[in-house]
């Protein structure tokens, strides 16, 4: 798993308009990149409009969504919800791979891989400022709040 003061993995994923977004774009300014499981389902709809929402309160730090869901499928969630912030497509998951939240999950005794809900804060040097694996929808925006204080 990643910890504080790792280097964040690069990445370049479309976006929910099909636009290549890199990781180094952003360099220069704090990114929060969080994942989420999959697209206009209940915590991740909650994620994404609480983090829109605190828009205002988190200055020039960008936020990037990432899930396997497909471009087409991140454009509508986008446009339901006015969401706002690029919504990557991380179909091959590799980028999930890559940051340790592509794993092994159960429910109701099936087992499957899947996305962990994780966020991470990359600060402007390209270096995790913060980790958080495993965040429940409602504490990504809060602990990006108390994080940039």
């Amino acid at each position: 798993m990643l910890k504080v003061g790792d280097k964040a993995p690069a990445f370049t994923l479309l976006d929910q308009d099909g636009n290549k977004v890199k990781l180094s774009d952003y360099k220069g300014r704090k990114v929060l990149v969080y994942f989420y499981p999959k697209a206009d389902t209940p915590g991740c709809t909650q994620q994404a409009c609480l983090l829109r929402d605190a828009a205002p309160q988190i200055g020039d730090t960008a936020v990037l969504g990432i899930s396997p869901d497909a471009p087409t499928k991140q454009a509508k969630f986008d446009k339901k919800y006015s969401i706002g912030f690029p919504l990557l497509a991380d179909e091959d998951h590799a980028v999930a791979e890559a940051y340790d939240v592509w794993q092994e999950k159960s429910m109701y005794g099936r087992k499957y891989m899947g996305i962990l809900r994780s966020a991470f804060l990359v600060d402007e040097k390209g270096k995790l400022a913060e980790v958080w694996y495993k965040v429940s929808p409602k504490d990504t925006t809060g602990n990006l709040l108390k994080a940039l204080a």
